[in-house]
């Protein structure tokens, strides 16, 4: 026996080490038994290793037990052939073998899987045909001369088959005869009067290449039976669905005759069908799909009857069977989903989505595609064209409602009878696409100076062709100017005052900004246009200022005349061009002795009835200056002159004013009144009375304690000093008239957080100018307090008061 394989492959396993063994050799279909199929080199010491074949798959009985020998201290196993063994690559090509290897307590399992290769110089005859007995057949004497009798099936093409042995008469009624497709034909002559004959042929079969193997066919003439088996029924087209199982019964066929069997004698072998020897029904043996097995459409049996005891007695019955297609499946389509989503910019005529579709009942017959739309139902968007499905018109998702998902569902239709459907799903999302940028149309708003924070000016109304339409954010460009923009609605705001005198008109760039219009949420347009905002009705903002706003002036006024005092000067210094004032003396006029001719200041003592006052006064003027133009509101500004009256004497040599200006450290302050309307709560009113009423109460009481206490202590302490404090004060009477000044205020017509001024002059003053008072003595340095005056008095003096 030749090895396939040298042994130039030993495999050095360390069983410890080792869980499976796994190996593949190919082995010719002509190796023989005894033949080495594969060797192992195993190391086991010290142990003494065993090798065992478990299993063989497919069971067969062509491999021996391998065998395991120690040979220079490592262990060989070897797997053989047996002595039954006949590979053949054409009935089995893969056999897999389970062994088992043991070394002391470690046990190794592995597979060998042998393949079984095809041998083209080997000999092709096989089966009985081969065999030293050769092939056995049996033909009646009344067989049709020049027909087949039997067809020697050999693999492969272009055989060369010859009868070799001698066919000489006169045991041979003419010589038999055979094709190259291997069919044995019978002689010219006929059989008649051959029966009970056995004729022997040898047959050489020649594959070129000087390659031929050598077979037997022995023929039996069997003689004409004289009870004559027929069968009673012509022959028949019988007519079957391929739908028929395995085993289905097909026909049933009856001869005449006695213990009649039957059997079917073309084709041999019949692969379809097969008949029962006994009833004669015929059944399928295998399943009719004309898909796979396209000659299995129409067959011709031929079925022979014969008798039991004499099987030379029979009859042939020639039938044909027809399969018909049957359409049991319907049309199988990959994929069978149609899922996609395409932008609606898509242009028409482009593919969408492609599928295939098979009939496995009838491969490469015409299908039939039907495109139904669920939603919408009446879509013209998509098309079926050719098993493709296309755009078909202009996809738009800028209306409400048309940037759908469309479902629809493909309808395949095959050929056969009854016809069998396959729907195929398809759905089509349709994706937004921003192709518009916003715009809007530039606006003029017009606003009132004096309008408040807050207020709406007008809307800036933006439009996009894409949808949806009021996906739009509105912002301003720049920061700078006191309006802003809702970014949702586009109204326009006012954010601050507004000055028409500083800008009369405001231009803003107003940008837009789409959103939520695209498949990405990343893809955004904008667009701009630019709002004029007008400010009209120039409103009284600005209170007149006076220049200066305060004046302290000393007049010496004659009697009976009027006296311009000053001229009040005031202006807008915004406004230059506002001129008209008007002027009013607000406060300080006690007993009208002043008036006002426009701006000028005017003292009148010609309604100053006698006496002529001896001590100057001092006035405190306040004098309202108003807006007087047609503008609203009429803003007003108030003025402060402070006016030293000093009468007339013979002494003055001429009447002059004395004006004190105020020191420009001093900063005109602007003093806002606000009035706050206050409506209590009747209770509060209740207990805010009743608590006033108890704290006068309580005042008073603690008022009339303290005078009785303090009227006690004057009386114990003047009369001891009156005498002293008298002769002082004619003693001194020349000096405090020289160092006591006198200044007078009238309180009635001056607040009291302006201080009145008078400036000592220098002139003589009588003694009868000073009235008589009532006074309150306070101890220290002596101050003596009158209901109208103060009387300062130098602290080391003793005086003598006259009640």
């Amino acid at each position: 026996m030749v090895l396939l394989r040298p042994l130039a492959l030993l495999l050095a396993l360390v069983v410890s080490e080792l869980y499976c063994l796994s190996w593949f050799i190919d082995v010719s279909e002509s190796q023989g038994p005894g033949a080495t199929l594969q060797s192992f080199s195993f190391n086991c010491s010290p142990y003494i290793p065993t090798l065992e074949l478990l299993h063989v798959q497919p069971p067969t009985t062509f491999f021996n037990p391998p065998s395991l020998t120690r040979w220079q201290g490592t262990y060989v196993g070897k797997m053989t052939l047996s002595s039954s063994a006949r590979l053949d690559a054409l009935t089995v090509n893969h056999y897999e073998l389970q062994l088992r290897f043991t070394c002391g307590n470690q046990v190794t399992e592995g597979r060998l899987s042998v393949n079984v290769q095809r041998d083209p110089n080997r000999d092709q005859c096989a089966g009985r045909f081969a065999s030293p007995a050769g092939e056995i057949i049996q033909v009646r004497e009344t067989v049709t001369p020049r027909t087949p009798l039997y067809t020697l099936l050999l693999p492969g093409q272009g055989a060369q088959m010859n009868i070799t042995s001698a066919q000489d008469p006169p045991y041979f009624p003419g010589p038999f005869s055979i094709d190259g497709q291997g069919q044995l034909w019978a002689p010219s002559q006929g059989l008649k009067g051959q029966a009970q004959k056995v004729f022997q042929l040898q047959i050489l079969v020649t594959f070129g290449q000087g390659r031929s193997c050598r077979g037997m066919l022995t023929v039996k003439v069997l003689p004409v039976s004289s009870s004559q088996v027929s069968f009673p029924q012509q022959a028949q087209n019988i007519t079957i669905p391929e739908n028929l199982v395995p085993g289905s019964k097909v026909a049933q066929v009856h001869a005449r005759g006695f213990d009649v069997r039957y059997e079917i004698v073309s084709p041999v072998p019949c692969r379809l069908f097969s008949i029962a020897r006994v009833d004669g029904v015929v059944r399928t043996t295998a399943p009719l799909e004309l898909a796979q097995a396209p000659d299995a459409a129409v067959t011709r049996l031929r079925v022979k009857a014969f008798e039991r005891l004499r099987p030379w007695d029979s009859a042939e019955l020639d039938f044909q069977v027809d399969v018909q297609s049957v359409n049991r499946w319907p049309p199988r389509c990959l994929p069978a989903l149609l899922a996609t989503q395409i932008p609606e910019t898509t242009p028409v005529g482009t593919f969408v989505n492609t599928f295939t579709c098979t009939d496995p009942d009838s491969p490469g017959s015409t299908l039939d595609y039907q495109l139904l739309f669920h939603s919408p139902a009446s879509a013209s968007s998509l098309c079926l064209r050719d098993g493709v499905l296309e755009v078909n018109d202009t996809l738009d998702c800028d209306a409400p409602g048309a940037c759908l998902q469309h479902t629809a569902s493909i309808l395949v239709l095959d050929s056969g009878q009854p016809p069998m459907t396959t729907e195929v799903p398809v759905l089509v999302m349709v994706t937004p696409v921003n192709e518009f940028s916003p715009t809007c149309v530039s606006r003029t708003f017009r606003v009132r100076e004096d309008a408040r924070p807050h207020t709406l000016l007008g809307s800036v109304m933006g439009t996009d062709l894409d949808y949806p339409h009021d996906s739009i954010e509105y912002s301003i460009s720049g920061g700078s100017a006191p309006f802003a923009v809702d970014s949702l609605n586009g109204e326009v705001h006012l954010l601050g005052p507004l000055d028409y005198e500083m800008q009369k008109s405001y231009r803003l760039t107003v940008l837009l900004t789409d959103h939520s219009q695209d498949q990405d949420p990343t893809c955004h347009r904008s667009g701009s246009c630019t709002i004029t905002i007008e400010v009209e009705q120039d409103v009284n903002d600005h209170a007149p200022e006076c220049e200066p706003p305060f004046q302290e002036l000393t007049v010496y006024a004659h009697l009976g005349r009027s006296l311009e005092v000053t001229t009040v000067s005031c202006r807008v210094a915004q406004e230059p061009q506002r001129l008209a004032f008007s002027y009013r003396i607000v406060g300080g006029n006690s007993q009208s002795r002043f008036s006002l001719q426009g701006a000028v200041l005017v003292h009148n003592d010609l309604m100053l009835g006698p006496p002529w006052p001896e001590q100057s006064h001092t006035y405190e003027l306040l004098i309202r200056v108003a807006d007087a133009g047609p503008s609203t509101p009429h803003l007003s500004t108030t003025a402060t002159v402070i006016v030293h009256i000093v009468p007339w004497r013979a002494s003055t040599g001429a009447t002059s004013i004395h004006r004190t200006t105020v020191p420009s450290r001093m900063t005109p302050l602007l003093v806002t009144d606000t009035e706050v309307f206050w409506q209590p709560e009747p209770w509060f009113v209740v207990v805010l009375t009743v608590t006033s009423a108890l704290l006068l109460l309580g005042l008073g009481w603690f008022l009339s304690w303290l005078l009785r206490g303090l009227t006690q202590v004057l009386q114990t302490s003047s009369k001891p000093t009156q005498a002293l404090l008298l002769n002082s004060i004619q003693g001194t009477k020349g000096s405090i008239e020289g160092f006591v000044e006198a200044p007078r205020m009238e309180t009635p017509q001056a607040p009291s957080s302006v201080m009145s001024l008078h400036h000592f002059d220098g002139r003589a003053q009588d003694s009868r100018e000073f009235p008589f008072f009532q006074t309150i003595l306070h101890l220290g340095p002596l101050s003596l307090q009158t209901s109208s005056q103060y009387l300062c008095l130098p602290p080391d003096i003793h005086y003598l008061l006259f009640p």
